[in-house]
Parts: structure tokens; C-alpha cells; sequence
């Protein structure tokens, strides 16, 4: 028990937590931007939130690639060549030799005879006199000279290459809808067959990438590079270095193209960005986006480009690039005199040239070479393996002098693994040499490991294949250990490994750590270097698992990924830890930033870690990290919420209150706050606390800060729409409409974010339910917020109600001589006109709320005029009831209005009359249609001031009641009881009869059986307890009389019209008892056509009989004439008793909310005034109702 009490008083606590916002507001008013305190120190300022909120963007961003494990084809971007290896640094320089001094003076007449490129101002463009420079600085006779001319004029012609930087652009034209685009560059060399340009009076189209030349057909895939993509930025920064070869340098031109990367998304997924829409601007590329996902997803064929915006190019004569290269910004160019582009590029280029077989050596000998190291071999007796062994010592140790392909070393050590089982015939002096070419090999291998981010980066595919082939040669080096009797290993070769990686992860930690957070500076300043640096350490990471681990594991068996995991995570918490523990107690806004953004990135390294299968993030050194950080980011959440406000006041400050395109119906500030509040949600989920109850208070605290963020914009919309002057007569306010829409697309923004606050509850959460907290903070906001759309709904239709009463008044006062249409027709062009106009400014879920208003204030026009109308004719009646038919038709617009079920409802509803309207059409007083309307407590009418609403059904009802005689009124009477069920089954007891029509003797034959469970009406001045809901009916304390009654039951036919000489009969009185039997038959001389006719019915009353006062009222019920046996159907038999015995329910009716009976007490014929008369009668027995 006292475990179900304390669940009951947390849920009481929960709910008691979240009151109405709206509530809370009005208790504490809500500061605008001016009343808003200021921080006393920290980054951010009051202002508008938008650099706020453009910083926290940025966080966003950085936490989008950091979902789950990297893929290698995302690291994997460039292709350019790999970053040159050291070569020995003792190799030093000698004099050279005759025959070099030779080849060098040739080399340099080739270098000026194949010379390309612009000389610059300080160079010299004339040819004869390079060569007659060449020919003084060497020394030779004009024979001499002429003669190495003629020779190098007779080698090949060398081969040109382009070496082109990106580096980076700005001012990029935004093409997405959030303000930014996401730029690359695709460039290459455009042969010389495509740079002709035929001269026409067309307008000009370059060359691009994507359209490909219609003259010389698309480039090879070969020919193109591609830079990384740079997601939201105008001023994009990649340094990426690229190299071309060059067919004909006069003619070849550099081509490249800056494009804006989009996602091939469906059109749906399109829509979805609506809540990273920014402005005007970004509202039209942002229809743009779904116009062209449109296309892409629909009719536009296999070969056309829908998906990347074009951004600018550049086309560069190769002939045009300097001799000493070019460093500078370049202009964008459009393609074509129709394309908008702007910015710059910035590129470094540099022409070189290279002769054959000088560079593209990479150890293999040539024919002859290898026809003459044969030849030596066999007339030395070298051994296939010897020789192998040499020429392994040979190429590895050039290799360290000059840098060869370590394809052909790898090809070099499977060869003398082929000739390995020669082994033992080795010389002692050879096996010696060969363990130390082996120790040098690994020795520099280890070293170049050390620095394996400088020499192998991960984004380069080039240097990750050349690290892949050093690790293939390393792993065959452990294959001969076992064969030497002098081990060229200290140690295992893996354990040299792991321990060199360590070595240099550590390097290049400290290197990492002096240069962006030295331990020199203060606290403060070092904070943003340290997030600066965790942020590099979480990329190492993704490269690592995602580039180096497979290598390292699958090749030499070392587990680099968690080796370097481990020691680079413990490295950086432990600066993290410190740094927390030196600003703690200094704690400002701007600390408060940098350390919630610090924390991120080190809660996505934890959860990097996690991502792996079979790996436990609860070993890690960050493990618990959260703890200190906690003060930061309930202070940051602080800023954010204050920030939010800023940023709503601002942009409800510029809003125009106008749709922000032709095809959205709301404003700018409500596309602001939706996307604020996406990115509130966006932040949720990125911080993802991992402790429970401290992840409850900072999420019920977010909800609710929040929560009242949307109210206050509400309020702010409010407050400027009301300062606003309206049109003199409009009737639909546009920006009236506008605010509404506001509210909606606010709504369901702030809800969808809401939802995306769901925090852990330990254990006993279940996943996909909401707590209840944040499900209670929910539904407040949404009653708030619909509370707030209905008021701006009833002041659009609060212009409107004046018009409506005049039309209604028309139709009122038409005469009958005129067509019912007619009368009916100002006042649907009239809502024709206005639906029309509010059709086009409202969204679906507004129009309805409209629409709904709207369908209420014409049902309180058409009331009041009824009320204020008497002694008419049925022609008055007839027209309204053509009117309402009219206006249900109008509303429910064949399904695209309001249903029918809500048009045809029931019931009466009693809301708050419109303003404007004038106190007679608030009252229920007004009119006989008024009595019996909606009723307050115990039955009472609604104070004036709150109309009840009757619903199209109830009003059709009186309005066909009106235009019936008197007589069918009286048959609607008795319909209403056959239809009348008991609210309460056995309450008022029951009744057993049995019914059968005599054709032969023309009479209706009714049997009076027993009843059962009767109310006792005669107390004896007894009480005793009755149990709630027992046979008998207990007054409302659960307690009724002790007594008995006296019953007897009147049986009577009706309507009294059909069965004019049928008079009542009623049974003996049974005394004393509440299961009276009574076994009487009554019979009737009626025809069975009178039973026939709708209505119909045999009455049965039930009465107490009381000796000295009025008898009492116990129940009542009826029977339709129609279903007797007999009359139904054919009698069966000749028996007197056919049929079985029905037991109907009694029943106490209230006689005065009946419609019929309210239309024969306004009638003054004697036939309806005897009638009401009779039943009046019956109502003062029924007085004593218990």
C-alpha cells in the first residue's frame, strides 16, 4: 500500500511540475529584448542570437560525420602523390667526373631547348642567348657546342607536367537553403581538340565537367580530380595538391569547375529541410532544392545532372602559367552568359618538364642491364639466390638514398624466397651482409612508421597503398629470422613495431599539444586550442580504424587501433581533467562555451570507442568524464535559453507578418523559431548525458525552457499584430492569417523537438515511451498553444460577425413569395468570397479551426433570428431549414470542408459568445428555441454571455417540428418516448407484459403481468443503507427509504387523435410491495390500420397509489403497436395468449427538453393545449423524484 501511495504522490509531483506555460507567463510576465538581463562577463551578448546560434550550428555540423564507424572510401579523398621519404642525410657531394660534367652540360641544353611556360619580367625569353650563357659557363669551342646541341635535339622530347594547389576560395555564391553551400572542385587537363571555338551569334557555353564538350566528347575518368567536399561554407579551405601530364603544352588549358555537392534525395526527404530554411533567400533556394528533386526523382533521364549546383570555373592556358609558377586568386567565370556566379579561387601552379627514365625509375634494370648482371653471374658461379641477395643489398640501400617503389623491393624478397632453400650454401661474409641490409631496411622501415601521419597521411589512397607494400616487405623480412645464425633482430620484429607506433603517436601528441594548447598559457586561453585538438585526435582516430587498422592487423598481426585508442584517449582526458579542474572555479560564460564544446568531441571519442563491437567504453580513462563538465553545461543551457529569446525577439522585430514565398503561408520568425528549436533538438541528442537523474533535471529543464521560448514567441506575435492598424472594413486580415499559420508551423515544430528530448530513466524505461515528465510538458505546450490559435481564430472571425448576422437577418426577413435560393444566396456569396481568400492564406489545420468558428457563429445567427421571430408562417420555418441544408453542404465541400459527423452532431456545446456579438444572442432566454437548451449544473441554463451552440441536427429537428400540425407534433412526442432508453438500467425497476391483436373481434388484447424492483415511495419513517448501484435506486448518498409502495399500472394507447374512443384502464392497486403481480387483461377496440400508423404505441405507467395525498409517479414505458403479434405478422393458432412475454424497462422521462412538446406549448389550438395540459398534470407526480 505504501508503495502504490508514493507512485500516486510522484505522479501528483510530475503533473503539479508542468502547469499551463501559458498560466506561468501571465504570472511572471515574459522580458522582452530590452528587459532581458545581461550576463555580467562571457562570449555571448544580448543581441538578435544569431552568431549564438550560427556557433552552435557549426557544433552541429562537426557531430554529423561523427555517427557510427568512418568508411575508408569517405578517408580516402585524394589521390595525389605521396609525401616524399627522407633519403640519407650523411650522402654527401664529391666532384664530378669528366663524363658527368658532360651529362650535366646536356642536361641543362635540354632543359633550354624543351623549355615551357611564361617567362617572368626578371627572366630571360631568348634562346640563343640561354645556349650562349650554357656555352660560357662551361667552357666549350663553338664545335663542341654545336655538336651536344645536335645531340640533344635528337633525344626525346621530354614530358610536361601540371603540379596545380587548390588551396581555397571565397565568396561563394549560397545555393542551399540554410545560407551556405557545400563546395568542390572537379578539375583537369582539356585536350587540345576541345579548346577550338566556332564563332556563331549563340550565346557562349564553356567547357564543364558535368555537360562534358559536345565536340570532343566527355574527359576519361582518369583525367579528372575531384577535392573534398566542404559542407556549409562560402569560403571553402582545402589545400590539396594534384599533378597532370601534358600532351601539348601551346595548346592544353587547365579546366576547373567549383560545384555545390547535394544529396540525390527524394522529394519527400527534400521537404523535410524546411527547419534549415534562413531568410527570404534561403525560403526560394530551398523550393529551388524541391523543384529540382522533383525533376531528378521523376521524368529527367539516366544521363542528366539534377543533383550539384554549379558555383563557377576557370580556364587557364597552359602556355600562360609562369616559368617560376603562379601563386594568386583567380576570378570565377560562368559557364554561359546566363549563369550567376561569384568569388574567387585561390591556385598554385607550377609547369615542369621531365626527361624519360629520370624519374620513373623505380629499381628494375633494363634489358641489357639485367642481359649483363646475368652474363657476370655465370662466369662468376654465382648461385640464382646470390644473386638475388645482391641485388636485394643493392636496391635496399639506394632505397635510402633515393627513393625506390617498394612494389619492385617486395618483388626482390619473393625472389629470394623462391631461391631460399639454398640458404645453408651461403658464405658466411654474404649471410653477414645480408642480416645487416635487413637490420638497416628495418631500421629505417621503423622510422619512417614513427612518422607514419607525415609520410603515409590517410586522406592520400596513393601513400596508403606505398604503406600497405612497406608493411607486406616488412612482414617477409620475419620470414628469414628463423634461417640466421646471427639474428638480425634484437627483439620481435611486431614488438619493434608497436613500440615505434607508440613512440611516435606520442610525438606527435606533444607536437600537437605545444602547438595548439601550451601548458605555458593560462587556463583560459588554452581551452580553445585543447578543443582545437581533440577535435584533430578524433579524426586520427577515424582514420585510424578506418585506414590503418586493417593494414597493420592483417599484414603483421599488430592491433594498431586499439594501441593508438587507448594511448592518445588517455592522453587527452587526462589534459581535460586538468584544464576542468583549473577553470572550475573561474567559471564564465565563455569557459562555459569552450568546455560544453570540449565535452562533445570527447563524449564522441567515448562513444567512437563504443561503436566497435565487443568493446566496453566503461575501461576508458574518459569513463565519468561527464561529472566535472556539469556545472558548464547547465550554465551554457542557460545561455541558450536566454539566446533563444534574443533570437525570436529579433526575428519577429524584422518580420513583415507576410508569407515568405508564394507557396508558404507563414512568416520568416516562423521559420526561425522551428529551425531554433530543431537545432535545440539536435544539441539534445548530440550531448546525450550519460547519467540518468542528472540527464532528467537538465532534460525537464530544457523542455520547459523551451516550452515557454514557444509561448514567448506567441506573445511577441501578438503584441505586434495588435499594435498593427487594420483596414478599415476587411474582413480577412491577412496578417491575422499569417499569425495563425505562425502558430500552427510553431506548434508542431516545437512538439516534434520536444519528443527529441526523451532522456534515459535508468532501467525501468522502455524504449520509444517518453517520460512522463517531458510527456506532461508536451501536452501543456499543445493546450497552450491551441488556446492560443483559437483566440487568434476568434478574432479573425470576430470581423466577420456583424456580416453574417445582417445576411442571416435577410434571410429572415425575405417574404415567402421568393424562392428559398434566393433569399439563401447574398449570404453564400458572401462566405464564398471570404472562405475563398481564407483558403488561400490559411494551412489545412487553421482553415479547419476557421472554418469550425465560423459554422458556430452562422448557428448563433440563425438561433438568435428564430428567437426573435413569432406567429410566422411555415414558409419561415421551411426557408431556414433550406438554409441550414445549404450551409452543411457549403462546410463540408464535398469532403474537402469539415466532416459530417462534426456538421451533424447531437449535441449542444456551449463556448464563449463571439465578440462583438450583442447580449440577446449570448442568452438562452432569447426565444422559445432557446428553452431546453444546453444546461448547466442541476439543470440550469448558462449564464448570458455563453450561447449554446445547437448542433445542425437538434436545429434542423425544430425547424422541421415548426412547420408540422399540431398532430403530428403530438406523434413526434410519442416517437421520442419509443426512442427514449433508460440512462440507468433497473434503476426504476420493471415491467412484464404481453401484447397480441385479435383480428376476429377487431381488439387489441394487452396483459399486465407483474413488475419487479419498483421504487419505494412510501417511507415509514425507516432508512436503511442501500448498496451504490443495487435493484431499487439509492439516493446519492447510498442511502433511500426503508418503505414499500402501493403500485398500479395505467394502460392507455396513443396519440389520443388515432384512437379517439380507446380509453385508459389501469389494474388493481397491489399494497405494500415493490414485485407487484398482477396477471389482468385489458382489452382495446381499435382497427389494426390505427396500430399501423407511425407512433403508435400502448403507454404504461406505473403509479404509487396514496390514500391521502395526489398518487406518485414510479415509471413509465412504451411499446410500439407495430411490432405486437398480430399486427406485425399473422396470428398462429387460435389461442387468446399468443406471443411470449416482453419485459420493458420503466423509465422517469423529463418531458420539458422534448422539442415536440416545447412547439405544442407555443400553439394555442384547443387540441394542443389539452394535450400539454394532460401532461402537466403527470409532471407535478413526478415532482417527488428521489
Amino acid at each position: 500500500m505504501s508503495t502504490l501511495l508514493e507512485i500516486k504522490s510522484s505522479v501528483l509531483r510530475q503533473v503539479q511540475v508542468c502547469p499551463s506555460f501559458r498560466r506561468r507567463t501571465e504570472q511572471e510576465p515574459v522580458s522582452t529584448s530590452a528587459d532581458l538581463q545581461e550576463p555580467a562577463t562571457g562570449a555571448w551578448k544580448p543581441g538578435d542570437g544569431v552568431e549564438f546560434f550560427a556557433h552552435m550550428r557549426l557544433i552541429l555540423k562537426k557531430g554529423e560525420g561523427r555517427q557510427g564507424l568512418p568508411c575508408p572510401e569517405v578517408l580516402l579523398r585524394s589521390g595525389s602523390p605521396a609525401p616524399a621519404e627522407p633519403v640519407d642525410p650523411n650522402r654527401g657531394l664529391r666532384a664530378l667526373t669528366q663524363e658527368e660534367v658532360e651529362m650535366l652540360y646536356e642536361e641543362a641544353l635540354y632543359t633550354v631547348l624543351h623549355r615551357a611556360g611564361t617567362m617572368g619580367p626578371d627572366q630571360v625569353d631568348d634562346e640563343e642567348a640561354l645556349l650562349a650563357y650554357l656555352q660560357q659557363v662551361f667552357g666549350t669551342n663553338p664545335e663542341e657546342h654545336a655538336e651536344a646541341i645536335e645531340r640533344v635535339k635528337k633525344a626525346k622530347a621530354p614530358t610536361y607536367a601540371l603540379k596545380v594547389s587548390v588551396m581555397r576560395a571565397k565568396n561563394l555564391l549560397a545555393k542551399d537553403p540554410n545560407g551556405f553551400s557545400d563546395p568542390y572542385c572537379m578539375l583537369g587537363i582539356l585536350p587540345a581538340s576541345g579548346t577550338p571555338r566556332e564563332q556563331s551569334g549563340q550565346k557562349e557555353q564553356r567547357f564543364s565537367f558535368r555537360k562534358g564538350s559536345k565536340r570532343s566528347g566527355p574527359l576519361p575518368a582518369k583525367c579528372i580530380q575531384v577535392t573534398e567536399v566542404k559542407s556549409s561554407t562560402l569560403n571553402p579551405v582545402w589545400k590539396e595538391h594534384f599533378l597532370f601530364e601534358i600532351e601539348d603544352v601551346s595548346t592544353d588549358q587547365l579546366h576547373l569547375d567549383i560545384w555545390d555537392h547535394d544529396d540525390d534525395v527524394s522529394l519527400a526527404e527534400a521537404c523535410r529541410k524546411l527547419n534549415e530554411v534562413i531568410g527570404l533567400k534561403g525560403m526560394s533556394r530551398y523550393f529551388k532544392q524541391i523543384v529540382k528533386s522533383a525533376r531528378a526523382n521523376g521524368t529527367a533521364g539516366p544521363t542528366e545532372d539534377h543533383t550539384d549546383d554549379f558555383l563557377g570555373c576557370l580556364n587557364i592556358p597552359v602556355r600562360e602559367v609562369p616559368v617560376a609558377g603562379a601563386d594568386r586568386w583567380f576570378k570565377l567565370e560562368p559557364r554561359s552568359s546566363a549563369s550567376r556566379v561569384q568569388g574567387d579561387c585561390h591556385l598554385v601552379l607550377r609547369l615542369i618538364t621531365t626527361q624519360p627514365n629520370s624519374s620513373s625509375w623505380h629499381g628494375e634494370l633494363s634489358g641489357p642491364g639485367a642481359t649483363v648482371l646475368c652474363l657476370h653471374g655465370a662466369q662468376s658461379n654465382l648461385s640464382p639466390l646470390q644473386l638475388a641477395v645482391l641485388h636485394w643489398q643493392v636496391s635496399s640501400r639506394h632505397h635510402q638514398t633515393r627513393t625506390l617503389d617498394y612494389g619492385y623491393l617486395l618483388g626482390l624478397l619473393e625472389d629470394m624466397q623462391a631461391h631460399w632453400e639454398e640458404a645453408p650454401l651461403l658464405p658466411q661474409e654474404q649471410e653477414e651482409s645480408l642480416a645487416d641490409s635487413f637490420s638497416a631496411f628495418s631500421e629505417f622501415g621503423l622510422r619512417l612508421l614513427r612518422q607514419l601521419r607525415d609520410y603515409f597521411p590517410a586522406t592520400n589512397s596513393t601513400a596508403v597503398y606505398r604503406l600497405e607494400l612497406l608493411l607486406k616487405c616488412l612482414d617477409k623480412l620475419q620470414l628469414f629470422q628463423p634461417s640466421f645464425e646471427i639474428c638480425p633482430f634484437e627483439t620481435e620484429l611486431n614488438m619493434d613495431i608497436a613500440a615505434a607506433l607508440k613512440r611516435g603517436n606520442r610525438e606527435w601528441y606533444d607536437r600537437l599539444l605545444s602547438a595548439k594548447s601550451p601548458r605555458e598559457q593560462p587556463g583560459a586561453q588554452r581551452l580553445a586550442g585543447l578543443v582545437e585538438l581533440a577535435d584533430v585526435i578524433y579524426e586520427d582516430l577515424q582514420a585510424c580504424y578506418g585506414i590503418y587498422a586493417s593494414l597493420f592487423h592483417g599484414i603483421l598481426k599488430v592491433d594498431f587501433f586499439t594501441l593508438t585508442f587507448r594511448q592518445l584517449e588517455r592522453l587527452v582526458a587526462e589534459e581535460a581533467w586538468v584544464l576542468t579542474e583549473e577553470l572550475s572555479p573561474k567559471m564564465t560564460l565563455q569557459v562555459a562555451s569552450g568546455l560544453f564544446e570540449l565535452y562533445l568531441t570527447l563524449a564522441d571519442i567515448q562513444h567512437f570507442w563504443s561503436y566497435i563491437p565487443g568493446r566496453d567504453g566503461r575501461s576508458l580513462t574518459l569513463a565519468g568524464i561527464h561529472a566535472p563538465f556539469l556545472p558548464a553545461v547547465k550554465l551554457w543551457l542557460q545561455v541558450l535559453r536566454d539566446q533563444a529569446k534574443w533570437r525570436l525577439q529579433g526575428a519577429v522585430d524584422v518580420d513583415t507578418l507576410e508569407p515568405v514565398d508564394v507557396s508558404s503561408k507563414h512568416s520568416s520568425s516562423a521559420a526561425t523559431a522551428s529551425l531554433c528549436f530543431s537545432h535545440i533538438q539536435e544539441l539534445w541528442v548530440r550531448l546525450a548525458w550519460p547519467d540518468p537523474a542528472q540527464a532528467q533535471g537538465l532534460g525537464t529543464q530544457l523542455s520547459q525552457d523551451m516550452c515557454e521560448a514557444a509561448l514567448f514567441y506567441t506573445d511577441l506575435l501578438r503584441k505586434k499584430v495588435d499594435a498593427q492598424p487594420g483596414a478599415a472594413g476587411e474582413a480577412v486580415s491577412e496578417p491575422l492569417c499569417v499569425v495563425l499559420n505562425n502558430v500552427e508551423l510553431v506548434r508542431r515544430a516545437s512538439v516534434q523537438a520536444l519528443r527529441g528530448l526523451a532522456w534515459p530513466e535508468g532501467t525501468v524505461g522502455l524504449e520509444g515511451v517518453l517520460p512522463r515528465p517531458l510527456l506532461s510538458c508536451i501536452q501543456v505546450l499543445e493546450e497552450d498553444l491551441r488556446r492560443e490559435a483559437h483566440t487568434v481564430t476568434a478574432h479573425l472571425t470576430s470581423k466577420m460577425v456583424a456580416d453574417t448576422h445582417k445576411y442571416v437577418q435577410h434571410i429572415s426577413l425575405s417574404p415567402d413569395s421568393i424562392q428559398h435560393g434566393e433569399a439563401v444566396a447574398p449570404l453564400m456569396k458572401y462566405l464564398d468570397e471570404k472562405l475563398a481568400l481564407l483558403n488561400a492564406s490559411l494551412v489545412k489545420e487553421n482553415l479547419s479551426r476557421v472554418l469550425e468558428a465560423l459554422w458556430e457563429l452562422l448557428l448563433q445567427a440563425i438561433l438568435q433570428a428564430l428567437g426573435a421571430h413569432s406567429d410566422v408562417s411555415a414558409d419561415f420555418y421551411g426557408r431556414f431549414h433550406f438554409t441550414l441544408e445549404a450551409l452543411v453542404t457549403f462546410f463540408h465541400a464535398e469532403g474537402q470542408g469539415l466532416p459530417l459527423e462534426s456538421l451533424r452532431d447531437g449535441s449542444y456545446k456551449v463556448r464563449p459568445g463571439p465578440p462583438g456579438a450583442p447580449p440577446s444572442a449570448h442568452c438562452p432566454a432569447a426565444g422559445p428555441l432557446a428553452v431546453g437548451g444546453a444546461r448547466g449544473p442541476q439543470g440550469c441554463l448558462p449564464p448570458c454571455g455563453q450561447s449554446p451552440v445547437p448542433s445542425p441536427q437538434r436545429l434542423e429537428e425544430e425547424l422541421r417540428l415548426h412547420r408540422c400540425s399540431t398532430r403530428e407534433c403530438i406523434e413526434h412526442f410519442y416517437l421520442d418516448k419509443l426512442k427514449q432508453r433508460s440512462l440507468e438500467q433497473n434503476r426504476f425497476g420493471r415491467l412484464s407484459v404481453r401484447c397480441h391483436y385479435e383480428a376476429a373481434e377487431q381488439r387489441l388484447a394487452v396483459e399486465v403481468l407483474h413488475a419487479a424492483d419498483l421504487l419505494p415511495l412510501d417511507a415509514n419513517g425507516e432508512v436503511r443503507q442501500w448498496p451504490v448501484g443495487a435493484v431499487g435506486g439509492p439516493l446519492a448518498d447510498g442511502c433511500a427509504p426503508a418503505g414499500l409502495s402501493d403500485p398500479f399500472v395505467i394502460v392507455e394507447l396513443g396519440p389520443p387523435h388515432l384512437f379517439p374512443l380507446a380509453r385508459s384502464q389501469r389494474t388493481q392497486v397491489k399494497t405494500r410491495t415493490l414485485h407487484p403481480v398482477f396477471d389482468e387483461l385489458f382489452h382495446f377496440s381499435v382497427p389494426a390500420e390505427a396500430c399501423r400508423r407511425r407512433g403508435a404505441c400502448v403507454l404504461f405507467t406505473v403509479m404509487d397509489h396514496d390514500w391521502l395525498s395526489s398518487d406518485d409517479f414510479a415509471g413509465e414505458a412504451a411499446l410500439s403497436l407495430g411490432s405486437v403479434s398480430g399486427i406485425s405478422r399473422p396470428q398462429v393458432g387460435g389461442s387468446t395468449r399468443a406471443g411470449q412475454p416482453i419485459t420493458l424497462q420503466l423509465r422517469r422521462p423529463r418531458a420539458q427538453v422534448r422539442s415536440a412538446l416545447r412547439m405544442l406549448e407555443g400553439r394555442t389550438n384547443k387540441e394542443a393545449q389539452e394535450f400539454v395540459k394532460k401532461l402537466k398534470e403527470l409532471e407535478k407526480c413526478m415532482e417527488a423524484d428521489p
